[in-house]
């Protein structure tokens, strides 16, 4: 299982110098002293480079040496090199010096440019989706990783970086000087109206800008009749704490506590208060977790869990409670270490319980919790002893000990939408995303008929005849067998019937996937939303979100009887 991005550094505005933090730590320590066990590891350090019977690289044993003390340490203490840091500091302020182009880098082959972002620097040079490209400032960059190619593309706005495409049907390769400028990276990646009362919001990460795209998100569904809102955290790593607590502050109001911080260190207690009536303060709400919703996903949803505000649906979070704050060594290279833990506002901690240096076992814990919570979540929730449990703000308890646990738990896989087989395999084969890939890169009048339609293209695209053939030849020639009669899953043979009867959920999945590729994630969620088995069954459960609103807004009781009896 994978760490969840919280590993990643916010932004460089926070950094501390490391010896002055590390002196005041040595001076305030006690017992065996620290400079004594220093000389040992320099001395270590010293010998290997000297007497080895070979060469080493003095730098890679000094990250070796880094990394091994790290370890000893909770899982989300981590060490950044300094070629990462960069790109890592762009996450979290919301905007980079780059070109404005989104790209892939296929197996096998090189950077494919998949979109560019309107009247950016790449689109205004001409650059194009399908562009594939084989060198930056004339290095050549075929079978390089996606992150160095990224590091190569970036560079100080105003300054000039030139590109080497192909192009399909051109025979000679391209070439673009463009002026690199200030390029927004957004962390709300999507919002509509789902109907006509009922707003959608999805967050996947907090930025130092994510705060004012909420308010500018929600702002714009109001106008167009917002009366309740999902806010969607799920696969949300976290980011900046601060971010964090300005978006649940946003959904809160009255006055009270959103989180507590403490630490070894006095100066990391902190407290966040309830500072105003939000943006969306009163009316009933919905947030969506899952086992991916980490850190500052938790904070929003277990804040507005403990001030009952918000109905809490999907699965429990990860459970990580812990603060970190970057401290710079002297190459640019970053340690980023727990300095923290964080509470939520009934006193409660949602860190996982974790053993320094055990980081599988830490892991290894988390995935048989996340099972047993849906396939057994009585039985999970009689097992959680007294000392974990807490009370809302108005007497519901709600639990500490490892991640936020909805009030609703719904797997992804539960739901009879997508139970269909043939489904399921295409899901984990990932076999429509790869069909959209190939049509969408050969397919110039696809787009160039819905170029600057996205709306048209949600509400008016249907996938055709010839476009379905394609897929089921695409995914013959990829594994799949499409039989008269008996079928073998296993073997990923499916019969007539069975793909006539998935025909209509692959037909959305497909289109989805086209929105994506021609709009980016704006357009996949309220496409790939009417059939995500999670938002489907939220959308069941106002009435339990109106009752939470009315300790808010008595109002909001009355008007719901009205609008759903």
């Amino acid at each position: 299982m994978h760490r969840p991005l919280t590993r990643y550094l916010i932004p460089a505005l926070l950094v501390f110098v490391l010896g002055g933090v590390l002196g005041m730590s040595l001076n305030e320590r006690s017992g065996d002293d620290p400079f004594e066990q220093l000389k040992k590891i320099q001395e270590t350090f010293m010998l290997i480079t000297q007497q080895y019977v070979e060469d080493v690289d003095p730098e890679q044993l000094a990250v070796g040496a880094i990394q091994a003390m790290i370890k000893e340490l909770d899982p989300h203490t981590i060490y950044i090199d300094a070629e990462n840091v960069p790109t890592v500091q762009d996450q979290y302020k919301g905007s980079f010096g780059g070109i404005g182009i989104w790209f892939e880098v296929p197996v096998n082959d090189t950077a494919r440019v998949t979109s560019t972002i309107p009247d950016g620097p790449g689109e205004r040079v001409g650059l194009i989706a399908g562009d594939r490209i084989i060198a930056v400032d004339n290095d050549n960059i075929v079978g390089v990783a996606s992150l160095k190619i990224q590091n190569k593309i970036k560079g100080p706005i105003d300054s000039i970086v030139k590109l080497t495409v192909s192009r399909r049907g051109v025979e000679q390769p391209l070439e673009f000087n463009i002026t690199r400028a200030k390029i927004p990276l957004f962390s709300v990646d999507a919002s509509y109206m789902i109907d006509e009362q009922t707003g959608y919001v999805r967050i996947g990460r907090f930025a130092l800008t994510t705060a004012q795209e909420f308010r500018d998100h929600v702002g714009r569904l109001k106008s167009q009749g917002l009366e309740r809102l999902i806010v969607d955290l799920r696969g949300n790593p976290g980011g900046v704490k601060q971010a964090a607590v300005n978006v649940a502050d946003e959904m809160l109001d009255g006055d009270g506590i959103i989180l507590s911080t403490r630490g070894r260190n006095p100066r990391e207690n902190e407290i966040d208060r309830i500072t105003r009536g939000g943006t969306f303060s009163l009316k009933p709400i919905i947030i969506l977790v899952d086992q991916s919703s980490a850190s500052g996903s938790e904070i929003v949803a277990g804040a507005l869990q403990d001030h009952d505000r918000a109905l809490i649906v999907g699965r429990r979070t990860f459970g990580k409670g812990l603060v970190q704050r970057p401290f710079q060594l002297k190459d640019g290279s970053i340690i980023q270490m727990t300095v923290a833990r964080y509470y939520m506002p009934s006193g409660r901690l949602i860190q996982t319980p974790y053993t320094n240096g055990e980081m599988q076992a830490y892991y290894d814990e988390k995935f048989a919790n996340y099972e047993q919570t849906v396939l057994d979540p009585q039985a999970y929730l009689a097992d959680i002893p007294d000392s974990l449990k807490y009370s809302t703000r108005h007497g519901r308890t709600v639990f500490g000990g490892g991640g936020v646990m909805p009030d609703v738990i719904v797997a992804p896989d539960s739901s009879a939408i997508l139970s269909s087989p043939l489904v399921q395999s295409m899901l984990r084969t990932g076999v429509p995303f790869l069909f959209v890939r190939e049509m969408v890169d050969h397919d110039s009048e696809l787009r160039s008929t819905w170029n600057e339609r996205k709306n048209e293209f949600i509400d008016e695209y249907a996938v055709s005849q010839n476009t379905w053939d394609a897929f089921l030849k695409f995914s013959e020639e990829n594994g799949y067998t499409v039989a008269s009669e008996e079928s073998n899953h296993a073997k990923r043979v499916f019969n007539r019937n069975e793909v006539t009867e998935s025909r209509g959920i692959l037909a959305i999945i497909l289109k989805a996937r086209i929105a994506q590729r021609l709009f980016r994630s704006e357009a996949w969620y309220p496409i790939y939303n009417q059939i995500d088995p999670v938002v489907q069954a939220a959308l069941e459960l106002w009435a339990n979100a109106e009752t939470l609103s009315a300790f808010h807004d008595p109002s909001a009781r009355n008007s719901s009887s009205r609008r759903d009896g």
